[in-house]
């Protein structure tokens, strides 16, 4: 150990100096730190201890009786430097324990150019019979989607891709903390130098966590949390988590080598872990506590946003923590990343059997899209931009269940449809296959078949429309399972055509209206006119109801009304071109024809808007 200058002083003189500084007895020394004079004084202080340190060793040397006196001197002398030195040392590190400056930090981390998610975060399963009378996109949407959230927001993590070090203290008092260390270490004073800076670098840390928003909260703690509170921490732990490995950490350990190293006994090691090893537990606890909590569908999202965060710090993790002493903290961030893996395979799964066994039983009105459909299609669309992380994390195929069974109560999937898809594609259609199962029961709730056809086309063409407003989606379903979708929709809608107007058409057919068999006979004014009565009245009734019921997509509800008119009207012309005389010519013909061609056109225009046929006229009018 060099002293500062290179030159020795007399011993008796460094004695002197040493007790100069005795704080216990005197009042200069305890009003005044060595440090913080010139360089000159430093310098004679440090020359001093290393003149009795020799002096102590020397004597240890030499096993001489008249050496007693001399050596219990020496000793003394060598403890009063050494609670000076540590009181020095621990000065030094308090008028540099400032925390980090985070803000500068954050507004690097949010904006960074990252590729856009839609919203990482998603409301709790629908409640059963909950949804609105209009069946709006918007107002469903919103309730569905997190509170407080925007529908589009940016992943956060790949935002610092490497370690970050940051100067925590000074060079020249970077260079006096090493004085001060050398001398410790060297006279057997390790643990007090180890557990002084422990001590203040950690408060250092622990107020850097506060100002990043990183709270004291055990296991249990978390686990009590409402998950929306919960939710809201997640965000900022991930954003805090990188801030502390990448910067706060990374530059305490340099500190500690900086200070530390070649000191020997792995000094700078172990001051590190003095500092950061109760800081790290408590960052990780947050992760960890996560990853056990119960497993529900609306924390998937969330969930994968940890494991990316700390699946992209874990090299960094490891080279921050890769001595032997903080091996632990690496192996609990890996283990924590393998049981967020499992808890995401877990809440899949949990999501599956929630859309099967939802038990929703009251026919939504207007038979419009359910909002379980909504969620459901949120979902996966959500599913889809996390397709690379959940593509490594879903390995095998979804258990369908009921092949080759008697249980009714589960759908199945035939995969050799699916040849060459990846299993979370798989499980993407498994999904779709049990929502339309589950739709298929709920049709069976109303009471009219026509609106229970037009309730299953209404949600499969929003299915269909969701996977075709994503390009990521579009790709994991195929085109295949896409038009096979297509097709069950339009199934749907000529199903509806029929149960609703095979009826009302039936009456503009001839059968039934001439007399003696012969169409030159003439025609049965009676059986006319209970044939126009009856148009009528089954027309008024279709209009009134199916006027209330809804079609929100506006493109599908306008095809519809098309196809109806097309059916329809031309029917209606005819006939009413056929046999309008045999009525006008008699009493009352307006009891019997109270439609015009045009009146129907316009009737047909009022179909699946959602409103009272009243107020359909008020709206005409204005």
């Amino acid at each position: 150990m060099e002293s500062p200058e290179n030159h020795r002083i007399p011993l008796e003189k460094a004695h002197q100096i040493v007790l100069r500084w005795d704080s216990t007895v005197s009042e200069e020394a305890r009003a005044r730190m060595i440090f913080h004079g010139d360089r000159q004084e430093i310098d004679s202080y440090l020359q001093a201890i290393d003149e009795i340190q020799r002096s102590m060793e020397s004597t240890l040397l030499s096993h001489h009786d008249h050496d007693h006196d001399h050596s219990k001197k020496v000793t003394t002398t060598i403890q009063i430097a050494m609670a000076r030195l540590e009181d020095e040392f621990r000065n030094i590190l308090i008028s540099h324990a400032t925390p980090i400056e985070t803000d500068s930090l954050s507004e690097s981390i949010s904006s960074t150019h990252l590729p856009s998610r839609t919203s990482t975060s998603i409301g709790e399963f629908p409640d059963a019979d909950d949804y609105t009378t209009r069946g709006d996109e918007d107002s469903v949407s919103s309730s569905l989607l997190e509170r407080g959230e925007s529908s589009t927001t940016t992943a956060s993590y790949r935002s610092m891709s490497s370690i970050r070090e940051i100067d925590l203290i000074p060079s020249d008092s970077i260079y006096d903390l090493r004085c001060i260390a050398e001398r410790m270490i060297a006279a057997g004073y390790f643990r007090e130098c180890v557990q002084v800076y422990g001590s203040v670098r950690k408060s250092a840390v622990d107020s850097s966590f506060k100002k990043l928003g990183v709270e004291k909260l055990s296991i249990g703690d978390i686990q009590r949390l409402e998950w929306e509170a919960l939710n809201a921490k997640i965000g900022k732990w991930i954003r805090a988590a990188k801030v502390c490995i990448r910067v706060l950490f990374a530059s305490e350990k340099r500190l500690c080598q900086q200070i530390f190293e070649d000191l020997g006994t792995a000094a700078d090691d172990a001051c590190f872990m003095e500092t950061v090893k109760g800081p790290a537990i408590q960052l990780f606890n947050f992760a960890e506590a996560i990853s056990i909590s119960r497993r529900s569908p609306e924390k998937l999202f969330k969930i994968l946003d940890l494991h990316d965060a700390l699946l992209d710090l874990l090299p960094d993790i490891d080279a921050v923590f890769y001595s032997k002493s903080a091996e632990s903290i690496s192996v609990q961030a890996t283990e924590i990343l393998s049981r967020l893996a499992e808890a995401a395979r877990g809440m899949l799964s949990e999501f599956e059997n929630a859309v099967l066994r939802e038990p929703s039983r009251v026919p939504v009105p207007g038979g419009t899209i359910h909002p379980l459909t909504r969620y459901v299609m949120n979902y996966i669309s959500l599913i889809s931009d996390y397709k690379q992380t959940l593509g490594e994390l879903i390995v095998s195929r979804p258990a369908t269940g009921s092949r080759y069974s008697d249980d009714l109560s589960t759908p199945d999937m035939d995969f050799t449809d699916h040849e060459g898809q990846s299993p979370l594609a798989l499980h993407l259609i498994w999904i779709i296959v049990i929502l339309q199962f589950n739709l298929e029961g709920k049709s069976k709730h109303y009471k009219d078949n026509s609106l229970a056809h037009l309730f299953i086309m209404n949600n499969v063409h929003y299915i269909v429309q969701k996977i075709k407003g994503s390009p990521e989606l579009r790709e994991m379903i195929g085109d295949y399972y896409l038009k096979k979708l297509t097709g069950k929709f339009r199934q749907a809608a000529t199903r509806y055509q029929r149960a609703t107007w095979v009826g009302v058409l039936y009456c503009l057919r001839d059968e039934g209206l001439h007399v003696s068999g012969s169409f030159s006979s003439g025609v049965s004014k009676s059986a006319l006119r209970e044939r126009f009565k009856s148009f009528n009245a089954m027309f008024e009734e279709v209009h009134r109801m199916q006027a209330l019921w809804l079609i929100p997509d506006t493109q599908l509800r306008e095809e519809l009304q098309i196809s109806i008119s097309e059916k329809l009207i031309p029917a209606y012309r005819s006939f009413l071109g056929r046999f309008r005389t045999h009525i006008e010519n008699g009493r009352h013909p307006e009891n019997y024809i109270k439609y015009s061609v045009e009146d129907l056109e316009t009737a047909v225009l009022d179909f699946f808007e959602g409103y009272a046929v009243s107020q359909h006229s008020r709206r005409r009018s204005q």
